[in-house]
């Protein structure tokens, strides 16, 4: 792949309410090696009841521009009057960034009640959305969660092409499902098949066989966009085990794939990507694909 082509992120959409929450988000931008063609449009939607923020707001959209700017990146603002979902995906579409970047927590009043205006964004669109978390310390450590789906594909590709740190430590982890007992139904009620120890590891092995070779797998296309990186292999409750190794290991980044757009019943169930957007200790970059 040439140089060319992995320098992707020309247009990046920075959802920026000028609060606390919006800091990690800048500073994290500031940090990545963009390359000198990218723009940076910072985007402030002000609900009907915030209007009179204008000009405090206003001067936190200068020191914005004035951080990013010290790091040579184009940048300029907008500022919008709406709800902040409805706006940044409405903005997007009409602009389609190659990456939004935005706080895990927004300042709009309807947070309560519509729920994170982050996994709004990320679940209506269908564009790669990095949501940043307190505490920011660098992307030191980054972790690509991976099921070997066509998803999870794409966002290796993706990956490749996002600009990381030199300094930063790549990890690929997959998740094996727990060892279950099998049930079946009888006219007087349900029982269960117990597993023989013999049958149970014969699966254990069969499992790992197949996730360590999916990993390799992984690892070997990284490695084509010149990214070198470890593999993990847990079993568990895929969200519980991510949430708890990112945690032990003070990941600062976790990168996730998130299939298909608009899936509303999908959303709604609770997948990995919604989870890790709302439970993860750290920044979450959530891929999406229309696989």
């Amino acid at each position: 792949m040439s140089t060319a082509d992995r320098h992707r992120l020309h247009n990046i959409l920075l959802a920026d309410d000028g609060s606390l929450n919006s800091r990690p988000a800048v500073q994290l931008l500031a940090d990545l090696p963009h390359d000198r063609e990218c723009v940076i449009t910072a985007l402030r939607v002000f609900t009907p009841l915030e209007a009179a923020e204008y000009a405090t707001v206003e001067a936190e959209t200068e020191k914005t521009k004035n951080l990013l700017k010290s790091r040579h990146l184009h940048f300029h603002s907008e500022m919008l009057l709406g709800y902040p979902s409805e706006k940044i995906i409405e903005y997007a579409r009409e602009h389609n960034p190659d990456l939004i970047v935005m706080g895990a927590k927004g300042a709009g009043l309807l947070d309560g009640l519509l729920g994170s205006v982050a996994a709004n964004v990320v679940h209506s669109g269908r564009w790669p959305v990095l949501i940043a978390r307190q505490p920011y310390r660098g992307l030191k450590r980054i972790l690509l969660v991976t099921d070997g789906s066509p998803a999870s594909q794409y966002t290796c590709d993706f990956l490749g092409e996002f600009q990381l740190p030199a300094e930063a430590n790549l990890e690929v982890l997959h998740v094996l499902p727990p060892i279950r007992t099998a049930y079946i139904v009888e006219p007087y009620g349900v029982s269960a098949i117990a597993i023989s120890p013999e049958d149970e590891a014969r699966i254990r092995h069969d499992e790992e066989f197949k996730g360590k070779l999916m990993l390799d797998n992984v690892r070997e296309s990284l490695a084509e966009h010149g990214l070198s990186a470890s593999t993990v292999l847990l079993r568990g409750e895929a969200v519980t085990e991510i949430i708890k190794y990112a945690r032990e290991q003070e990941c600062d980044l976790i990168v996730c794939g998130s299939r298909g757009a608009g899936n509303l019943t999908g959303w709604l169930l609770g997948s990995v990507s919604r989870e890790l957007v709302l439970r993860a200790p750290c920044s979450v970059l959530v891929v999406r694909s229309v696989l």
